[in-house]
């Protein structure tokens, strides 16, 4: 009986101390502006107790649910029916323009496969464009090596960041502080309602379904249905509980980084920086195939068809003038549907495995 008091306060102790690693991390990102500063800190917080700590520590299953659940509604709550309204006549050229997305990602994937320590599902989900967040919360359900599939999904999103006011500059020469990105204003008691029932009813939803990533895709779904529906008006996210989400997903994959898992991702980093400018060069002449389908001009399907960093997208199109609400829809329909198409992915891949 006197065993398990101890156990429990070293068990406390150990996750004050992730906590707090993964709180000064946060800080320090954020403080540098650097992209995804949450999620990026979590997981360093975990990998510094992980690879200091003779004593494994892993993240409850229902912390790891938890921070799949967040990440869904983050994105439920981003797809708004106005918005998809944009692409009212352009869903053929869009569908395409997704579908050529998949190929050049699962191409890429499949070249950084051939390295003997990448799998084929690792390759496919560490390549693929859009949504990385909700990717990285779903790479080791779906058979992924998800330490991998979070470095290379966020390396993508930062080599994208670096190239997209270079290449907005130099290529297509737009005028700059033409809007202001504005997210509306926040209320509180629909946005907690909307969390909570999305994440409630989702997870409930999981339950009842017998099928891998429900926990990201119940809620998710269920979000989507809430927003569409209009019962709450305009929700969204409080900003503490997004993180909140990211900070547990990050945690979970930094608490299972080795030496020797983060030595061999090191190795791997010069093929995955090749890949992924193939993919950012990929995308962009997709980005030229919408903008001869449907009229839209190239700054706007550029920014459209970019392979990553939503808010900083977001933020370029309004500042550079472009349609912004067209740049979202086709954004959020591609992330949505890459969720989506995930399980269904990693079963195929499995099956040619």
């Amino acid at each position: 009986m006197t065993a398990h008091p101890p156990r429990r306060r070293g068990s406390r102790r150990r996750w004050l101390a992730v906590a707090g690693a993964a709180a000064v991390a946060s800080g320090a990102f954020v403080l540098l502006g650097l992209p995804s500063a949450v999620l990026f800190g979590s997981l360093l917080g975990g990998m510094a107790y992980a690879l200091a700590s003779p004593e494994p520590l892993e993240m409850p299953e229902w912390g790891s649910r938890l921070g799949q659940a967040l990440v869904g509604v983050v994105i439920a709550a981003l797809i708004q029916v106005p918005t998809l309204a944009a692409l009212a006549d352009d869903w053929p050229a869009v569908l395409l323009v997704m579908v050529g997305t998949l190929v050049v990602s699962l191409g890429a994937g499949r070249l950084l496969a051939l390295r003997s320590d990448v799998s084929v599902a690792t390759g496919a989900f560490a390549m693929i464009a859009g949504g990385a967040s909700g990717v990285v919360a779903l790479a080791r359900e779906l058979g992924a090596d998800d330490r991998v599939v979070t470095v290379v999904q966020y390396l993508r999103v930062l080599m994208v960041l670096l190239a997209m006011p270079v290449i907005t500059a130099f290529v297509f020469h737009p005028p700059s502080g033409q809007g202001e990105l504005s997210t509306g204003p926040t209320h509180w008691l629909p946005d907690l309602a909307f969390v909570v029932l999305s994440v409630g009813l989702g997870l409930l939803l999981m339950r009842l379904v017998t099928a891998p990533a429900t926990a990201l895709l119940g809620p998710m779904l269920v979000g989507v249905a809430i927003s569409a529906s209009g019962l709450l008006g305009h929700v969204g996210v409080p900003t503490v509980v997004e993180q909140a989400g990211y900070a547990l997903i990050g945690v979970r994959v930094g608490l299972r980084f080795t030496r020797a898992s983060l030595a061999s991702i090191a190795r791997l980093l010069p093929l995955a920086v090749a890949l992924i400018a193939l993919v950012i060069v990929g995308c962009g002449l997709l980005g030229l195939l919408l903008s001869a389908t449907t009229g839209v001009d190239r700054l706007t399907a550029y920014l459209a068809t970019t392979p990553g960093g939503l808010f900083a997208v977001l933020a370029t199109a309004a500042d550079s003038g472009s349609d912004v609400t067209y740049v979202l829809a086709v954004q959020v329909i591609r992330v949505f549907a890459m969720l989506l198409f995930a399980p269904l992915l990693a079963r195929w891949l499995s099956r040619g495995r």
